[in-house]
């Protein structure tokens, strides 16, 4: 049985503080850690060097997700420095099923996300070469976005055809996932959730992750210990 995995965005953290906002979400799955390059989306945030000082100060793994151009060259970059899990662009990669191949073969899982109007239709038969599949419920970019709605079929019609594949895939949401909709989520198929604020705007971390997990949990019968 899978198991629900919360996986707070390090994007809605304070910037002056992250060693300490990481050991602030100890309890957590694993961060995640968005790179923006000002390009692919219009924002900036760290790269390599950054994240790769972060990952050695961090009490989880990291989850890497790469909103940048020219994918193919800069993925591999983080699973040398040790990322756990690195997710590019379907719309960034341009021999997606190498990339993937690549990021395994330097011991990180391989993730493919999609922006909310692409279809993952196309995608389906690359499942065997990934270990996650991201459904993006909001327009990549900034965080504290609301959760689209629109976006809940995509993930009905993902899980379903994860399921029916022989292939080992988690399924991640991220974007305005909050106890408000985290279950909406869950019901449709999500087993991985990226909370940003939801988290970092909680005076509890902790609490909030155990808020959200145990909701997630409840919707769609998962086991909730990590």
């Amino acid at each position: 049985m899978s198991h629900v995995r919360i996986h707070p965005s390090i994007l809605s953290a304070d910037f002056a503080r992250l060693g300490e906002e990481l050991a602030a979400i100890e309890t957590a799955d694993a961060a995640h850690v968005d790179v923006m390059d000002n390009h692919f989306v219009p924002n900036l945030t760290w790269g390599p060097a950054v994240v790769e000082r972060l990952r050695e100060v961090s009490p989880v793994p990291f989850d890497v997700h790469l909103m940048i151009e020219d994918a193919d060259r800069w993925a591999p970059r983080y699973a040398e420095i040790g990322c756990e899990s690195v997710t590019f662009h379907a719309e960034a990669a341009t021999a997606p099923i190498k990339l993937a191949r690549e990021l395994r073969s330097q011991g990180a899982r391989a993730g493919m996300a999609l922006r909310p109007a692409t279809p993952v239709e196309p995608y389906l038969d690359l499942l065997p070469e990934l270990d996650l599949l991201l459904v993006m419920t909001v327009e990549p970019g900034f965080g504290g976005q609301a959760f689209l709605d629109v976006t809940l079929p995509k993930l009905r019609r993902a899980a379903e055809a994860i399921r029916g594949s022989s292939a080992r895939v988690a399924l991640q949401v991220d974007g305005g996932i909050s106890e408000a909709t985290i279950e909406r989520a869950a019901e449709a198929g999500a087993d991985v959730f990226v909370a940003g604020s939801s988290v970092y705007g909680a005076a509890d971390r902790a609490g909030a992750i155990e808020g959200l997990r145990g909701r997630a949990a409840a919707a769609c019968g998962l086991g909730a210990t990590r």
